[in-house]
């Protein structure tokens, strides 16, 4: 019974917590645009195909090419 009176309070802490993180995001505008990421990963930006920043082109080890029969 004594665990009861411990871990309900902690309980309704972190509920409340979580409540308010919740509340925050919203009032911040996290939500505002939910449609935007998901439609922005579907554009080709051909502006940045090779700009400066991006990362150099992976090197395999060469298993993924085909090899040859003799």
């Amino acid at each position: 019974m004594n665990g009861l009176a411990f871990l309900i309070p902690v309980a309704l802490l972190l509920g409340l917590s979580g409540l308010g993180a919740f509340f925050w995001s919203l009032s911040s505008g996290q939500f505002d645009d939910l449609d935007g990421a998901a439609v922005r990963i579907l554009i080709d930006d051909e502006n940045r195909a090779g700009g400066a920043g991006d990362a150099p082109p992976a090197q395999g080890n060469g298993s993924d090419r085909q090899k040859r029969r003799p």
